[in-house]
């Protein structure tokens, strides 16, 4: 029934923070049609704020979007290099490595890598 995912839904106080948050310092695509909806690959981001809509703002907290990179190290380094604060070290499982952190907003990120097939 379902063939993919259409989109994340992002809570935000701020709108414009967080889209120069997503473009700026993350580097996602913007997309050329909506203002506050970006790229990474075939998937998109959508910015939104609850507040607007009637709705409490609530971070998104313990469900860290995964975000591929080649190398976590070298990407942690250049994101704490424009100013990202991560929790801990980078944290490896046997099969991938991964780095959490949060956008302005407080919802939960991730940098991640898999660097061995599942068996």
């Amino acid at each position: 029934m379902t063939e993919k995912l259409d989109f994340i839904g992002i809570p935000s106080t701020d709108a414009g923070r967080s889209r120069k948050f997503y473009v700026e310092t993350l580097g996602l695509k913007p997309d050329p049609k909506a203002d506050n909806e970006f790229w990474v690959g075939e998937t998109c981001f959508a910015i939104w704020e609850p507040g607007n809509m009637g709705f409490e703002f609530q971070p998104q907290k313990l469900a860290h979007i995964a975000l591929h990179v080649d190398d976590v190290a070298a990407a942690r380094s250049e994101l704490e290099g424009k100013g990202v604060d991560f929790q801990g070290e980078i944290f490896d499982t046997g099969v991938c490595h991964m780095a959490l952190f949060t956008d302005p907003d407080g919802n939960d990120l991730m940098l991640h890598h898999r660097y061995a097939p599942r068996d």
